[in-house]
């Protein structure tokens, strides 16, 4: 049996989200036409670790319309739909994941992949890459190269190129123009809303909404928050940062101050311990705590279970915890990725733009990663710009283009009268 998944009965279930999602990512629907006219990847097996939800699964289906032998898994134990696992594995395509995965389950399903020994990896957040250059080492010699979808990831990847272990090239898809300038921003800022609103059941207008890190993703938050009717405080390390958050017309201020003031809490900096013990000291009855970074240690959960004298599951992904001067803080999803351990993650026309990325930058490694150096690159200027030119005429809409005589003003260096 080369899948492992909760139940492949659950397919049929899977298969209608895949299909919801495909009427509306055109963009890689174009894509899937020229990779099934062309098989880029025949004969080569594509490795996948992204949040397995339907998006994700439509991807995976656009490799192998491509040709490519695709083996993929979840990249968060919560985010993992188990019909849509299901759906892929009754599609033929290997699947090792479910959703509430173990600790050594998440690991088991994570090495099974590699064990296929992938010609070209899809990382999302780095633990697939982190595998190979550690205990799965020996898998990596057939590695040609690989993307990385997340800011968290492409971090680490950086770190290792620094510390010259990386072992083959790697794609920062995260640091694209048509990733961080959709995905991080419109997309983070609407699926943490929407995965918060649907499980606390709680209006955001008139709220206090602290933001923990101002990035992209914090921005899409932030702006999302106001847009909601809530009052915004942004918290920040960089000075200038924090800067564009005052004149965003935010209010920016440290951690230490804004404990008090938040009724909900959002992190996402890729750091760990932004939220710890001395803020749940000051924090209100009824605060709410939920993270959008990728691991989920920006929220210290041990010292908020040391501090509590209870702790219950109150609603579905909400847990109750009991201070003993009476207040009640809760905690969403965990700590983990709010907007997919609690929701459907991005929206899919955002989707539609990332993993177009994705798909372009597999066969651009497959195509040139024997040539390059085992460094982090950005993803080509004419993948980039494919993709927004697809993407614009999918929304029936146009641009206007240079003439001729343009050109050589904008950039020849000799300007006439």
């Amino acid at each position: 049996m080369n899948y492992i998944v909760r139940d492949i009965n659950l397919a049929p279930s899977g298969k209608l989200k895949i299909d919801w999602v495909k009427e509306h990512m055109p963009v890689l629907n174009q894509i899937r036409s020229e990779f099934e006219a062309t098989k880029p990847f025949k004969g080569v097996k594509v490795a996948v670790s992204i949040h397995l939800e339907a998006k994700t699964a439509y991807l995976a289906k656009v490799l192998k319309a491509g040709g490519a032998d695709v083996v993929i898994t979840g990249s968060n134990p919560l985010s993992t739909q188990d019909d849509v696992a299901a759906a892929l594995a009754a599609d033929g395509i290997q699947v090792y994941a479910w959703y509430n995965a173990t600790a050594e389950e998440y690991k088991e399903h994570l090495v099974k992949v590699l064990e296929t020994r992938p010609d070209v990896i899809i990382d999302d957040g780095g633990d697939l890459v982190n595998l190979l250059h550690n205990e799965c080492s020996h898998m990596a010699n057939q590695v040609i190269g690989g993307s990385e979808e997340t800011t968290t990831g492409v971090m680490r990847l950086e770190a290792m190129e620094k510390a010259n272990l990386l072992k083959f090239p790697m794609i920062a898809v995260n640091d694209a123009l048509c990733k961080y300038l959709f995905d991080n921003r419109y997309g983070t800022g609407e699926s943490v809303w929407t995965g918060i609103m649907r499980t606390t059941n709680l209006i955001v207008a008139g709220k206090t909404v602290v933001v923990a890190g101002y990035g992209w993703c914090g921005k899409g938050i932030a702006m999302k928050a106001k847009g909601l009717g809530a009052k915004v405080i942004v918290t920040e390390i960089d000075p200038i940062k924090a800067i564009e958050a005052h004149m965003d017309g935010f209010t920016a201020m440290s951690m230490d101050d804004a404990a008090a003031l938040g009724d909900v809490f959002i992190t996402v900096t890729g750091c760990k311990d932004v939220i710890r013990g001395k803020h749940y000291e000051n924090m209100k009855n009824g605060a709410l705590l939920a993270n959008a970074g990728h691991f989920d240690v920006e929220i210290n959960k041990p010292e908020l279970n040391e501090r509590s004298v209870g702790r219950r599951v109150v609603r579905q992904n909400i847990e109750e915890f009991a201070m003993p001067d009476g207040r009640k803080i809760y905690l969403l999803a965990e700590g983990r990725l709010v907007n997919l351990a609690a929701g459907d993650g991005h929206p899919a026309e955002i989707m539609d733009m990332s993993f177009a990325l994705q798909a372009l930058s597999a066969k651009y490694i497959l195509e040139n990663g024997k040539n390059l150096g085992n460094k982090v690159y950005k993803v080509a200027d004419e993948i980039d710009k494919k993709v927004a030119e697809i993407k614009l005429k999918s929304l029936g809409t146009g641009i206007d283009r240079l003439t001729p005589e343009q050109e050589q003003y904008l950039y020849g260096w000799q300007h006439g009268e």
